[in-house]
């Protein structure tokens, strides 16, 4: 299997693993300082206009940032979002955390098939025993079917 070459996954020793998550430039912990330092600025402008008799400048600062709060407790909640693949041995692990929920399938690798799940740029389903789990939506269209080569040529590799 050491021999493969891979453009989306990690080869562990006997392991391959696919890690793909959503592509976000502010983590939420940045997310948090920005959010702070914008309430602050925020409330300091009202609160001077406040004092120069503009009352109703701070109840509209606070409606706006709880807007915006909102809207970026939205973006933090998703901006882990990510989509785990592991083959190892003769399993297929696929994990997918969307909003902090995790949801997880294994599958024989002996029965397992990866195909599109609509057309061809569609999401790769991956189905076997039943089971039936969607990957691939943290790729661009035009590179889901580079992983799904990649996942059929590792099921096909000898490496148990």
């Amino acid at each position: 299997m050491s021999n493969l070459v891979f453009r989306f996954a990690t080869v562990q020793g006997q392991a391959i693993h696919w890690f793909l998550a959503r592509n976000c430039s502010v983590t939420p912990a940045q997310l948090g300082w920005l959010y702070a330092s914008l309430c602050a600025l925020t409330l300091g402008i009202g609160t001077f206009f406040w004092f120069r008799g503009a009352v109703l400048i701070l109840p509209f600062a606070g409606l706006e940032l709880a807007c915006v709060g909102v809207a970026f407790l939205v973006y933090a909640r998703h901006a882990a979002d990510r989509e785990h693949i592991s083959l190892q041995g003769r399993r297929l692990v696929v994990e997918l955390e969307n909003a902090g929920r995790l949801e997880r399938a294994e599958f024989n690798r002996d029965w397992v098939r990866v195909e599109p799940s609509a057309g061809n740029r569609s999401l790769i389903e991956v189905s076997g025993q039943g089971r039936r789990v969607n990957v691939g939506r943290y790729l661009r269209p035009e590179l889901r079917p580079v992983l799904a080569r990649e996942l059929r040529l590792a099921l096909r590799g000898d490496s148990a």
